[in-house]
């Protein structure tokens, strides 16, 4: 979703990607970080979509997305600190368009002494007697507070923030000793028989453990080049423009490497650093994380456990060391001990590692019978394509519509009544091939239109033929982004199929442009790598005229679930562009009856819900979970910590178990997907009278 940029920009950056190799860190000059700055201060000023010059209210934009991507849980600056730098606020912007960037090394050195001085405040702290059966808590988001007043209210700060990791090791541990007297290890065992000569190494104590990813994370702020604290600074104030633009500093090729190989393997998680934590931002379709039901979108992981017993930190770790913990070779276990919400203590999840499989992610076809109606389920997690085979001019290059076109043969074969297309977490892709996937449900008519600044272009269903005519059901989800809006935007404008799904989409609505600075550095004779910068240059509009961009669209009729809960979606993002809209065109309008039978549809689909046992259960997890993700603050006091997390376990497992003992033939663990599947069956009885 992040990174949706047009094929051939995406194609030039990871020409540059491979080949840029990185000198040694003291070649770059002053001179260089000033043209750098300046250049990629220009380029957004002269060439992003909102058309946003440089004032004194986005230079303070900039001025706080520095400080909060250096301390995003405001625990290492004061407002005092912040007070200090206030002359560069409203004019830090425009000092940048000049060259000026010394603001970041001031700002960071302070941040790494700061570092340095908690480092020293933990050692002793944890050297000394810590109560945790005093009634005290601390906020569960910190990142949402304002920073200390002064270094004593900073010092209280850290006094707590520590007790807190403390804390959290401690529970993990009785949780553990919990589960080990309720039944043994299977696992141990089996490690014990195949590896009786192997001795497992004494697990570390949660103060050397607090201590050990401290001395980590504060050797890499020491070490940081100075490249790389610039490409802080610049990347804030790209992200001041736009929610999905941003600056990448020239990477090392290992690091490229870690993130571009597909040859390793691992669970099939994306994963980004946010305050502090390592966390999923996505799971890759067919993935051993994704197939094993135990990781959600959002979730945060604090620790892995290797095959051998050793536990490894995964807190202020890089998400570029974090992979090489998590990855290893196919058929081994991971232990990853993951938080979901703001649940106090994390859960052990057990993976087991496996090759990626590409093919894993590509469109999939399943018939199911509902009252003697036959649905079709297509399952498609991206607009693929395989841009290497196009750009070779090979007309069978693999892509989503002509593996949606043989289904749609099959479906046809099998005499299909209806049709579900489940692009829940689809986050997009091609914008060619999501055209071509409209049209073949519809005969001709717009399917988006795009605004940039030289105007409106109008893209079309060229095929002027229709694959399938029958009921069309859309299940879509907060994750649906970008050309998967695309589509069911185009289809919905047109009545032509019923959305369904969470109470919106993502709401990803922009085209973005990657450019190389190389090209420019080498105007000045210097073939030093400058990194490259991501912006947005245009917007997606339906043919309605409304854009996707922030509120996503709406369904028609919105399903309980478990991503609904989530914060997660355009509008969460900081500097997200706004909503807009321009003059409709005129579309087909498939069914004339459309909005009678979608009240007819959501008052049968409320009606099931409700006498559904298993989606009952399944509501009772998503209401323990929101319970969870709204808790204010968390308490430092042990059996205070560990009755909320029993209480948590406890119904989480009542609600599993409820869903076990439903009587339900087809096991189908999908209450959503079933649920749509009926609401299609729905529509074709309705069709049909």
């Amino acid at each position: 979703m992040r990174k949706e940029i047009l094929f051939f920009a995406f194609f030039a950056a990871a020409l540059f990607t491979v080949s840029a190799k990185i000198p040694a860190e003291h070649q770059y000059t002053s001179a260089d970080f000033r043209r750098i700055t300046a250049m990629t201060a220009k380029i957004l000023d002269y060439n992003h979509y909102s058309a946003t010059r440089m004032t004194p209210e986005l230079s303070g934009r900039i001025f706080d997305i520095f400080f909060d991507s250096l301390d995003p849980q405001h625990i290492f600056f004061t407002s005092q600190d912040i007070a200090r730098f206030a002359p560069y606020r409203h004019t830090l912007g425009s000092s940048m368009q000049y060259g000026e960037y010394e603001f970041a090394f001031q700002v960071y050195d302070i941040y790494r002494n700061r570092y340095a001085e908690y480092r020293e405040f933990t050692r002793k702290m944890l050297a000394g007697k810590i109560d945790f059966t005093v009634n005290e808590s601390v906020c569960a988001r910190q990142s949402k507070e304002p920073r200390p007043a002064s270094l004593k209210e900073m010092h209280e700060l850290w006094r707590k923030h520590i007790k807190n990791d403390l804390l959290t090791f401690r529970l993990m541990e009785r949780a553990e000793k919990d589960e080990a007297a309720k039944k043994k290890s299977e696992d141990s065992k089996k490690t014990a028989e195949k590896s009786p000569g192997t001795a497992v190494p004494a697990p570390k104590s949660a103060a050397e453990r607090i201590l050990q990813r401290q001395r980590d994370f504060g050797n890499s702020i020491a070490k940081r080049d100075r490249i790389d604290i610039l490409g802080i600074l610049l990347d804030s104030m790209a992200r001041a423009y736009g929610a999905h633009s941003d600056y990448q500093a020239p990477k090392l090729s290992e690091d490229f490497e870690i993130q571009m190989s597909l040859s390793l393997t691992g669970i099939g998680a994306t994963l980004t650093n946010e305050n502090g934590y390592v966390k999923i931002v996505e799971l890759v379709p067919g993935g051993p994380a994704e197939l094993s039901g135990k990781l959600k979108i959002n979730d945060r992981i604090v620790s892995v456990t290797r095959e051998n017993g050793e536990i490894v930190d995964m807190i202020d770790m890089p998400v570029s060391k974090a992979v090489q913990y998590i990855r290893g070779p196919k058929g081994s276990k991971v232990t990853l001990r993951v938080l979901s919400g703001n649940s106090s203590v994390p859960v052990a999840v057990e993976i087991i590692r496996d090759k990626i499989n590409l093919s894993a992610g590509a469109a999939k076809g399943d018939v199911k019978e509902v009252n003697g109606s036959k649905i079709g389920v297509i399952e498609l997690p991206s607009f693929y394509m395989d841009f290497d085979a196009a750009m070779r001019g090979d007309k069978n290059a693999r892509k989503a519509s002509t593996d949606i076109k043989k289904i749609l043969d099959d479906f046809k074969s099998k005499s299909v009544n209806a049709i579900v297309i489940d692009l829940r977490n689809n986050g997009g892709g091609s914008l060619p091939d999501a055209i071509a996937l409209s049209g073949m449900f519809m005969t001709g008519g717009p399917v988006v239109q795009v605004r940039s600044k030289d105007g409106v272009e109008v893209e079309r269903d060229p095929s002027g033929k229709i694959d399938f005519d029958g009921p069309l059901v859309i299940l879509t989800s907060k994750g649906s982004a970008s050309a998967a809006e695309i589509f069911t935007g185009a289809l919905r404008d047109a009545k032509r199929a019923v959305v369904v799904g969470d109470s919106r989409t993502f709401g990803k609505g922009t085209v973005l442009r990657v450019e190389s600075l190389d090209r420019y550095n080498s105007w000045f004779g210097r073939k030093l790598p400058a990194g490259s910068l991501t912006f947005e240059i245009a917007m997606f509009f339906r043919p309605g005229g409304s854009s996707v961009q922030q509120l996503g669209i709406v369904p028609d009729i919105q399903l309980p679930s478990l991503s609904e809960e989530l914060e997660f979606g355009e509008i969460f993002l900081d500097n997200h562009l706004p909503w807009d809209s321009i003059r409709p065109v005129e579309t087909i309008q498939w069914d004339a009856d459309f909005d009678k039978k979608v009240a007819e549809l959501k008052k049968l689909s409320g009606q099931r819900i409700a006498n559904d046992p298993k989606y009952q259960a399944f509501i009772r997890q998503v209401e323990l979970f929101r319970v969870i993700r709204d808790r204010k603050t968390l308490s430092l006091n042990e059996e205070t910590r560990y009755a909320e997390f029993c209480r948590e376990k406890q119904i989480s497992e009542e609600a599993e178990k409820l869903m076990e003992q439903t009587d339900d033939k087809n096991k189908d663990g999908d209450v959503i997907l079933k649920e749509a599947v009926n609401i299609a069956a729905d529509l074709f009885r309705l069709n049909q009278k």
